[in-house]
């Protein structure tokens, strides 16, 4: 028994070893991430599907969507990989904006897309401090079509904003046609069960149009932009 206590003990202190080196590896890329984000400016991030090839009408929406925010005055932000994510780079490069791409390390579709900042490419290996960049740094978010981690991101940020642990910004949910079976689950489900409340449906716009896509954001800005274009709340 004594030998069996002991062996659990030397297990105890190898995990707390490595959960003191796992805390060490966190809070760098936090750093690195705060250090080379809070240089960029206003930006807008997109989300949408790795899997979206180049010449399908939502990759060319997107690329559409990226040059004309940039037009407007914002950089852009996505995840870094191929699909949605080159697409939103691809615009921002095209209009020679800010360019930014928050990598993840995955067994499979993620690698960086050639339109990204040399100096705004940034590799994450954990989800949470990649979403943490993501939110802490945009002023808005356009959700194109994806799958579960677009589904993670955008829930991610309504939460958020419905919990007042940011301040609201412009959701826009491009698709009405792909969005609408969500959409009416969330009325006819949650809504009508009492889960969330009616009011949080005026939390993202749902809109085909790339002007009303950006003309909302616009309007959502349309006072004193040097007091609102800012980090989306400090880790105190």
């Amino acid at each position: 028994m004594e030998l069996h206590n002991k062996q659990q003990m030397r297990k105890w202190d190898k995990i707390k070893g490595e959960n003191a080196w796992t805390m060490f590896k966190v809070l760098s890329e936090l750093v690195e991430g705060f250090e080379r984000l809070n240089k960029i400016g206003p930006c807008i991030s997109i989300f949408g599907s790795a899997r979206t090839k180049a010449n399908h009408p939502e990759y060319i929406k997107a690329v559409e969507i990226a040059q004309r925010l940039i037009d407007e005055g914002y950089g852009i932000i996505t995840g870094g990989g191929p699909g949605i994510m080159e697409a939103g780079n691809k615009g921002a490069t095209l209009s020679n904006g800010v360019s930014v791409g928050l990598n993840i390390d995955l067994p499979f579709e993620q690698g960086n897309n050639s339109f990204i900042d040399p100096d705004k490419n940034l590799n994450h290996r954990y989800f949470f401090v990649r979403k943490v960049m993501f939110v802490k740094y945009a002023q808005g978010f356009v959700v194109m079509p994806g799958g579960f981690g677009t589904m993670d991101e955008l829930f991610e940020v309504i939460t958020l904003i419905q919990t007042n642990k940011i301040s609201k910004v412009p959701i826009i949910l491009f698709g009405s046609q792909y969005w609408a079976g969500l959409i009416e689950w969330i009325k006819n489900t949650l809504v009508h069960e009492g889960k969330v409340s009616e009011s949080d449906l005026d939390l993202f716009l749902v809109t085909d149009s790339v002007s009303e896509a950006i003309s909302y954001i616009n309007g959502f800005y349309s006072g004193d932009r040097s007091k609102d274009l800012r980090p989306n709340y400090e880790l105190e």
